[in-house]
C-alpha cells in the first residue's frame, strides 16, 4: 500500500503542457505571419507604397484611391499587379488614372485621402490602410 503523495506529477503536467504550448505556437508563427501595406509617398500622378505578404496570404495586387477626404468617390486609382509575395518587406510605386483614364493629376496643396490594399484574386482586401495627406 503506497502511502505517501506523488509530487512530481504537476510537475510533470505543467512541463508538458509548456512544451505543447511552444510547439502550437512555433508552428503557428508562419501562419499567423503580418500581411501589411504602408504608404509612403503620395504625388500628383503616383503612390509609393511599402507592404509584406504572405505567399500565402492570396494578395495578387496593390490597389490606390486617391480623392477628396468627403468625396462620396475617388478621383484617381490605380493597381499594380507585378508584387511579390514572400514574407519580406517590398516597397513599389503604383500610378494613379483620373476617373475617365486620362492621368491623374492631383493639385499640390490639397488635402486628399489615399487607400491603399493588398489584394486577392476576387478583390478581397487582404491588408489595408487610409491615411490623409496634404500634398506638396
Amino acid at each position: 500500500m503506497l502511502t505517501g503523495h506523488n509530487y512530481r506529477r504537476p510537475a510533470f503536467v505543467t512541463t508538458a503542457l509548456a512544451a505543447l504550448t511552444l510547439a502550437a505556437v512555433a508552428t503557428a508563427a508562419p501562419v499567423l505571419a503580418d500581411n501589411t501595406i504602408d504608404i509612403k509617398g503620395v504625388g500628383p500622378a503616383n503612390v509609393g507604397v511599402d507592404y509584406t505578404c504572405d505567399a500565402d496570404s492570396g494578395a495578387v495586387a496593390v490597389k490606390v484611391m486617391a480623392g477628396a477626404p468627403d468625396a462620396d468617390a475617388p478621383a484617381a486609382t490605380g493597381a499594380q499587379t507585378d508584387i511579390t509575395c514572400d514574407g519580406r518587406p517590398r516597397n513599389t510605386v503604383v500610378i494613379l488614372a483620373g476617373t475617365d483614364g486620362s492621368p491623374a493629376q492631383l493639385s499640390q496643396g490639397h488635402t486628399v485621402q489615399v487607400r491603399a490594399a493588398l489584394v486577392d484574386a476576387g478583390d478581397i482586401v487582404v491588408s489595408g490602410k487610409a491615411n490623409v495627406f496634404t500634398l506638396g
